[in-house]
């Protein structure tokens, strides 16, 4: 079970803006990650963008499929309108496949 930081921490806010400082992701997107028990770009790094996309939606985080663009934006440094445009069929096959392994 990933560890849960509680707002208003300074471990939170640290994980808060070490998120916020990668390319595509904002505030709430970064609070998301948190809240999820995804506290640092080496643990977004170590699941991948579609474990980090599932393991946000597991934890009843209503997020779009924005996040999972931004999250491989980050992942692969490139805008997530280019990974929105040339990814996403990979994207969407893999998180099937993600949530269908449970």
């Amino acid at each position: 079970m990933p560890k849960k930081l509680l707002p208003g921490t300074a471990q939170y806010e640290a994980a808060v803006q070490e998120l916020r400082a990668l390319a595509n992701l904002g505030p709430k997107s970064a609070a998301n990650l948190v809240a999820a028990g995804i506290t640092s770009f080496s643990k977004v790094r170590q699941l991948g963008s579609v474990a980090t996309y599932v393991q946000v939606k597991r934890a009843g985080i209503n997020v779009s499929l924005n996040l999972l663009w931004a999250l491989e934006g980050a992942v692969s440094d490139e805008p997530w309108q280019t990974v929105a445009r040339e990814h996403r069929t990979s994207l969407l096959l893999a998180l099937e496949q993600c949530e269908r392994d449970g």
